[in-house]
């Protein structure tokens, strides 16, 4: 355990750090979920609409540096293309 103040300190920065990481990352998913649901479904208003929902969240994730830049330009990339398809 911990005997510092500023070891005490950090812990605490971890724990809340986190949680608003996870809180971040599993918004990401559940929208991106909704793009592909969205998609499945021929639905191309809801899938143009849930992907600029995603591929906002993602590109704050990523500014952030919750997810890394590479990784949500790929999300963002195979997302789109999921959405163009639809005609």
């Amino acid at each position: 355990m911990a005997h510092t103040q500023s070891a005490k300190k950090r812990i605490r920065q971890t724990i809340a750090r986190t949680a608003i990481n996870r809180s971040t990352m599993s918004r990401v998913r559940t929208l991106r979920k909704k793009v592909v649901a969205a998609v499945a479904a021929q639905d191309k208003e809801a899938a143009v609409a849930a992907y600029n929902t995603f591929a906002s969240a993602i590109d704050k994730a990523a500014k952030k540096n919750i997810v890394p830049a590479n990784r949500a330009a790929n999300y963002k990339s195979k997302a789109a293309k999921a959405v163009a398809t639809l005609a």
